[in-house]
């Protein structure tokens, strides 16, 4: 078999592109929502998994925090099961393409489109100054994607704005110049895709959370864990059962259960109908910790090794760079750039 065949062999496969920023610890509605679904997904699609850093100075940015994180982030990465041997895992700054593809596409995007983005909306509102990065990140967004060709992009619920806009630019720039890009599909998870605060259950769990108890993250200690979940929010009625308007905390907790111990919410509500909310709390502790501690010690052993992440960094770069110049030249092409 010749040295190419494999890749040939795996570009048949549908195209998935997908990544996080780099912004520290991943949370369980992360993992439930995102990363245990692209670990499914290795063995079907073409995986590009992006460590978004680009994205991650649209705000203002510690420079030894950010590649802190990105290590960080690759470690957690392949401690939720993502693969190298298998998957691309890069840092989105480590590929010459991104960038590019980027200002091509904003030239085709309405400036107005971009300032109606919700998220820009919400961040720039955060912000004494806006930067113009923070604007135009939904083209670079579009590159990240257009970049690799991508048939599918899981996300979430916030993202599909995002994703909008990317399927608007691939159909703009296939009728400007000729038909060159796939027009992605999102894939949005089910299982877990909406994990709540423990805290306050009306709002998704969340990293900028201001009250830290009501996020689990994959690497907390089983005690932090433990701790969280008996002190999650519920209410007075005292029944197991899902109401997302009048009882947010229980419907929350029994969808955690049910995702982290791999049944349905029915079936959550079956095994403790009549029981009380200490008993089920420590039951969905137990579930959780029972996921996560592999994660975190998997996690733990991966982090210290520097050359390892390295090594794993840069051979996902020179894989991901090989598809990025065969798309930039076609795209340079077309627009009319000199080669």
């Amino acid at each position: 078999m010749s040295e190419n065949q494999p890749e040939t062999a795996a570009r048949q496969k549908p195209v998935v592109l997908t990544g996080m920023q780099p912004t520290g610890r991943l949370h369980l509605g992360n993992y439930l929502g995102a990363a245990h679904n692209w670990k499914k997904m290795q063995d079907d699609f073409v995986c590009y998994f992006m460590i978004a850093n680009q994205h991650a100075i649209t705000v203002p940015t510690v420079p030894a925090d950010l590649r802190r994180n990105t290590y960080s982030c690759l470690a957690q990465y392949m401690a939720c099961g993502l693969d190298p041997a298998k998957s691309a895992l890069f840092a989105q700054s480590q590929v010459i393409g991104h960038t590019e593809l980027a200002w091509v596409l904003s030239c085709l995007c309405p400036l107005g489109q971009l300032e109606r983005m919700t998220q820009f909306k919400d961040k720039a509102k955060k912000q004494i100054s806006v930067g113009a990065g923070l604007l135009y990140y939904p083209a670079l967004m579009a590159a990240d994607i257009l970049l690799y060709n991508a048939h599918v992009v899981p996300v979430g619920e916030d993202q599909k704005q995002h994703l909008e806009i990317t399927r608007d630019l691939a159909e703009k720039f296939n009728a400007t110049y000729s038909p060159t890009f796939n027009v992605p599909e999102p894939f949005i998870g089910e299982a877990g895709a909406r994990i709540m605060s423990l805290q306050t259950p009306t709002a998704k769990m969340s990293k900028s959370d201001p009250n830290q108890a009501g996020t689990v993250y994959i690497i907390d200690s089983n005690d932090a864990i433990r701790k969280k979940i008996m002190s999650a929010v519920t209410d007075s009625e005292g029944s197991i059962r899902r109401d997302p308007e009048n009882k947010p905390g229980v419907t929350n907790l029994i969808s955690i259960y049910a995702a982290a111990a791999g049944t349905t919410p029915e079936a959550v509500e079956d095994a403790f109908a009549g029981k009380g909310y200490g008993e089920f709390k420590k039951a969905v502790a137990d579930a959780v910790v029972a996921l996560l501690s592999p994660i975190r010690d998997r996690y733990e052993e991966l982090v210290s090794q520097k050359d390892h992440l390295d090594a794993v960094l840069k051979a996902g770069a020179e894989t991901a760079q090989r598809t990025a110049n065969r798309t930039l030249a076609k795209v340079y092409r077309k627009v009319g750039f000199v080669s």
